[in-house]
């Protein structure tokens, strides 16, 4: 892609890249790739779960509600977003999960764009309970 200029429209894009918009792993030369930042368009049914909890986290996040009802659970809090614009943020190291407890759209920045954080194929059963940080 040759155009520095890119219009989309994210419910589209995002299902092309599991919800992602902008990071590392666009294709070079395509002005939604970027090595310093991670955009994701995320809409969730109710229920919706993390498959895994994060652990070991090297990034720092943002994450805004759009609409409905979406809890973030870290190690020693949960946090409910719910109303329109409620947002939370979280440093390097904080382990998390999520779940939508009513269907939501929210909106995720992350930062840098860290290649190797997808979830596996098969991840083990949703847990709110972190396990041991890796050496």
């Amino acid at each position: 892609m040759n155009d520095t200029v890119y219009t989309g429209r994210a419910a589209h894009d995002a299902a092309l890249d599991r919800g992602w918009l902008l990071g590392h792993f666009k294709p070079e030369g395509d002005p939604r790739h970027s090595q310093d930042l991670e955009i994701k368009w995320g809409v969730h049914p109710p229920g919706d779960t993390r498959a895994a909890w994060v652990q070991g986290e090297r990034r720092t996040a943002l994450l805004v509600l759009i609409s409905g009802r979406f809890r973030l659970d870290f190690p020693h809090r949960s946090v409910v977003l719910a109303e329109q614009g409620d947002y939370v943020v979280w440093g390097r190291g904080v382990g998390h999960s999520w779940e939508a407890e009513e269907a939501s759209v929210v909106l995720t920045v992350r930062w840098p764009s860290v290649p190797g954080y997808a979830v596996p194929a098969d991840p083990p059963p949703h847990s709110t309970q972190p396990t041991a940080e890796p050496s």
